[in-house]
């Protein structure tokens, strides 16, 4: 009889155990993917008062890269069911620390971006925010010698702020 008891309870255990099921996602992204399948991401252009020519193109392609790496939306040029545009408008440096001779040591490079997100399958989820980061550096190099380096390191953290905006749902 204790061994029909345990029996039925390990058979119930086993059946509990493989019933459910726990999904984790290690990317953040929590889509629907039976309601949204598509994204479209627009060029991010620079309209920012001093400009780094190649910062448009950086950011738009990294913010196409983690949807593409991260998720299963197919990237369209248009009319996805997620859309994605905005713009850089803002590109700025302020000196923070000043040494004893009055020359700053520590510059601040900060990049805000406006980002626009439509939710075609649920519009409530529809946004217009700004996202800034910035990354310091000491002052005695030059902006030109630091400038690819400090952008790289900004857009990673402005497209981890976008996507965990839009899809990560955190």
């Amino acid at each position: 009889m204790v061994r029909k008891n345990i029996l039925g309870i390990c058979c119930v255990l086993l059946m509990s155990i493989t019933a459910c099921s726990i999904s984790y996602k290690f990317n953040g992204a929590s889509i629907d993917y039976s309601k949204v399948s598509s994204i479209s991401i627009h060029d991010f252009p620079n309209q920012a008062p001093m400009v780094y020519p190649p910062l448009s193109q950086m950011l738009t392609e990294k913010v196409k890269d983690i949807y593409t790496r991260q998720t299963r939306l197919q990237m369209v040029t248009s009319n996805g069911d997620l859309d994605l545009e905005g713009e850089i408008i803002g590109y700025e440096l302020t000196p923070l620390a000043v040494k004893e001779n009055a020359m700053e040591s520590q510059t601040r490079l900060t990049i805000t971006i406006r980002v626009r997100y439509t939710n075609r399958t649920a519009p409530e989820d529809d946004y217009e925010q700004s996202f800034t980061a910035y990354q310091e550096y000491d002052s005695s190099r030059m902006l030109d010698d630091v400038q690819a380096e400090l952008c790289t390191a900004i857009i990673e953290e402005l497209v981890d702020q976008i996507y965990n905006t839009t899809v990560a749902n955190w």
